[in-house]
């Protein structure tokens, strides 16, 4: 069973860099997940678990039945920005404070509420779940100051297997190298182009060229396609990044990398610890967990998106 999170403790001295990798390894990857997970991705690598989230969920609309439902939605069309903060202040959220928190069981009957009006495919439900647990290990394998422990790598699974059961996940593999095989199996059937594939995928270059001054945008979409392994891309409908693109991104992650082996360890935890975090561009003053969330379905919405409950009005 797991234990409700201890508080993680601050690192005593500047130059310990390898503070927080001795605790890790002196807990237990399955009893002590949410701790692990917490350091992990908010102590030791926040960057580089944001990064890597942001591109789990945007590979998730490579899959037809996935980018159908959001662009029947119209969510991507006209809030795309609050979609994005909604989902990483939620999962944030439940990260910060433990899953069994007033505030994580909080963040969870938002992200019930929001998936419950919809009819999604448990498969479908399985494998972006899947995506949270491996895409940050492949990231932070290539790009991180250090690669990630076996105790990094069971806790992320056992602590998103958990989230899993939380959000009503039925027959998540139990095994973390099960769920890897699940999830490149269900890429191999399912990862196919489809218009609502690049009306998505479009719209999220968008949002995250939107980030950027007007002058480098363009570097923005680049920068994607470079990151998209082939099925993926293809999948959108991108071109090709120049080769030169893809080398220009890999080596300038590798480098951040290298420098980040140089830097202190995180006193503090760059995860949704406290409610007056630095809030996103979608909430300038700030939020509250009940009120994150995607807006009720149009009513113009085709009833073959919506559960049978939601459709009659009582969900």
């Amino acid at each position: 069973m797991p234990r409700h999170p201890a508080p993680v403790p601050q690192a005593p001295h500047r130059a310990d860099r390898r503070y927080w990798l001795r605790r890790i390894a002196a807990l237990d990857p399955e009893a002590d997940h949410q701790e692990i997970y917490r350091i992990s991705a908010g102590h030791e690598f926040p960057w580089d678990y944001t990064r890597s989230l942001e591109l789990a969920l945007f590979k998730t609309y490579c899959v037809p039945s996935i980018s159908a439902l959001l662009d029947a939605t119209g969510e991507f069309a006209v809030r795309a920005q609050k979609r994005y903060d909604d989902t990483v202040l939620l999962m944030a959220e439940i990260a910060a404070h433990g899953y069994d928190s007033p505030r994580g069981r909080e963040s969870l009957r938002s992200i019930n509420r929001i998936h419950g009006r919809f009819a999604i495919s448990d498969d479908d439900m399985r494998y972006v779940l899947s995506t949270f647990v491996y895409e940050p290990v492949d990231w932070i394998d290539r790009y991180g100051w250090r690669r990630l422990t076996r105790h990094e790598r069971l806790a992320a699974f056992h602590y998103y297997s958990e989230v899993g059961r939380r959000m009503g996940i039925r027959d998540i593999p139990p095994t973390f190298d099960a769920f890897a095989a699940f999830k490149a199996a269900y890429e191999r059937e399912h990862v196919r182009f489809a218009e609502s594939n690049a009306r998505v995928g479009g719209a999220t270059v968008d949002l995250f060229a939107s980030w950027f001054p007007a002058p480098v945008r363009p570097l923005a979409g680049l920068g994607v396609r470079a990151l998209l392994d082939d099925r993926s891309r293809e999948a959108f409908g991108f071109a090709p990044a120049p080769a030169w693109a893809v080398r220009a991104v890999q080596r300038a992650l590798v480098a951040r990398g290298r420098l980040e082996t140089q830097l202190p360890p995180r006193r503090t935890s760059r995860l949704a610890a406290d409610p007056g975090n630095r809030t996103y561009p979608g909430y300038p003053q700030g939020y509250a967990v009940a009120g994150l969330g995607a807006e009720p379905p149009a009513a113009d919405i085709d009833p073959v998106w919506l559960r049978r409950k939601a459709a009659a009005g009582t969900h």
